[in-house]
C-alpha cells in the first residue's frame, strides 16, 4: 500500500513531466522507488504482471525513458535494466556515473557519486552517451 506522500510525490513527477497519471505510471514507477538497484521488465513483470500486460508496461518504460525519468543500462548478455534519472530532461539523459553489476547476486546498482571518466575522441566522432558498468562483488556479497 502506497502511503500518501508517496503518492503525492509520485503525482508530482509524473505532473513535470507532462504526463497523466494513471494507475499503471504510478504503480511502476513505485517500484523504482522502493528498489535500490536497477529493474528489468521482468522484475516489473513479476510486480504487476497481474494487473497490466506486457505492453503496457513496455510503453510505460519506454515513455518514462523518453521523458529522462529513468534511463537503460545495458548489459553483456543484451539485456537493458532500467534504473531512476537524477538530473535528466525528455531527450537528454544526465546519467554520467558508473554502473556496477555484482558477480555474486547480479544486482545492477547505479554509483551515483562515482562520475564517468571524460574520454576524448578521435576527431569527427560525437559522443551521445558514455557508459562505464564495472564487474566484480557488491558490498552486500562482501559480507
Amino acid at each position: 500500500m502506497q502511503t500518501k506522500s508517496i503518492t503525492i510525490r509520485l503525482n508530482d513527477i509524473l505532473h513535470r513531466k507532462e504526463l497523466s497519471s494513471t494507475e499503471s505510471r504510478r504503480k511502476i514507477l513505485s517500484l523504482f522507488f522502493n528498489s535500490n538497484d536497477a529493474l528489468t521488465h521482468g522484475d516489473i513483470e513479476k510486480e504487476v504482471g497481474h494487473k497490466y500486460d506486457r505492453v503496457t508496461i513496455y510503453r510505460t518504460l519506454q515513455t518514462f525513458e523518453e521523458k529522462g525519468i529513468i534511463h537503460a543500462i545495458p548489459t553483456a548478455d543484451n539485456a537493458i535494466l532500467y534504473a531512476l534519472c537524477k538530473d535528466c530532461t525528455e531527450g537528454h539523459h544526465h546519467d554520467d556515473h558508473v554502473h556496477f553489476i555484482c558477480t555474486a547476486c547480479e544486482k545492477t546498482i547505479c554509483l551515483d557519486d562515482v562520475v564517468s571518466p571524460k574520454i576524448e575522441l578521435p576527431k569527427g566522432y560525437v559522443a551521445d552517451n558514455v557508459q562505464v558498468v564495472i564487474n566484480g562483488v557488491c558490498k552486500e556479497c562482501q559480507s
